[in-house]
């Protein structure tokens, strides 16, 4: 019976758990089909989680075999239904890849080294060019990089990148599930402020991974409470 109760305690927080993960909604933002900038073709896309008191954003790089540094990702700007423009960055991951005769070597993961800018047109503004960690660092597409100029292939000041995604939280007073992402722009290479590219948004719907979770873990919180009357 205690062994019954210790897993019905278990599953219960779990299910509390993801109940707090499901009072969340997400924002995507792409770069419109075609997008370019002057060094060639950009495809990036930024997903927004808003949950109390907190963003969870994370950008991808999906331009395959890129040409140039001024096609990888450098920063984005985006504004809160709220009109929040102050946050702290919480925590950032991502892992390093770095790019010598056209190939790839994996690094490690940890933070991305980039920044969090307060009160950038109307909202807030990650980036890396602005921080420590610039001009390396940026957000690179998968390979191959057969494409790869001096920009990238071998660029020490550039080299390592960041491999494709990169996760960040940010904590901001006043949002909640309930605040959504109202714009977003990207920016490419390693001129601070150029290439932009506005992106374009899309719905804001609660996460279904995670409603799915709180599902399952209610259901098996119920089959073991059941066992646990017939024991």
């Amino acid at each position: 019976m205690t062994h019954v109760k210790l897993i019905s305690a278990a599953l219960g927080a779990l299910a509390y758990s993801v109940a707090l993960q499901v009072n969340a909604a997400t924002d995507t933002f792409i770069t419109p089909a075609g997008s370019t900038v002057t060094d060639g073709a950009v495809n990036a896309s930024a997903v927004f989680v808003t949950g109390s008191g907190m963003i969870t954003i994370t950008l991808n790089d999906l331009l395959a075999n890129p040409k140039s540094a001024g096609q990888l990702l450098s920063d984005i700007q985006f504004t809160l239904s709220n009109g929040a423009t102050t946050g702290t960055l919480a925590s950032s991951s991502a892992q390093e890849i770095s790019i010598a005769n056209h190939l790839g070597t994996l690094g490690g993961t940890g933070s991305t080294g980039w920044a969090l800018n307060n009160n950038v047109s109307g909202g807030l503004q990650l980036d890396v060019l602005g921080a420590p960690a610039g001009p390396s660092h940026l957000i690179i597409g998968p390979g191959p990089y057969t494409n790869a100029n001096g920009s990238i292939d071998g660029n020490k000041p550039h080299n390592p990148f960041l491999n494709g995604t990169a996760t960040f939280v940010v904590d901001v007073t006043g949002v909640t599930a309930g605040t959504s992402i109202t714009g977003a722009i990207f920016s490419f290479g390693t001129t601070e402020g150029a290439a932009l590219v506005p992106g374009t948004p899309g719905s804001s719907v609660p996460e279904p991974a995670s409603l799915g979770l709180l599902g399952l873990g209610l259901a098996g919180l119920g089959l073991f409470r059941r066992r646990g009357r017939q024991t």
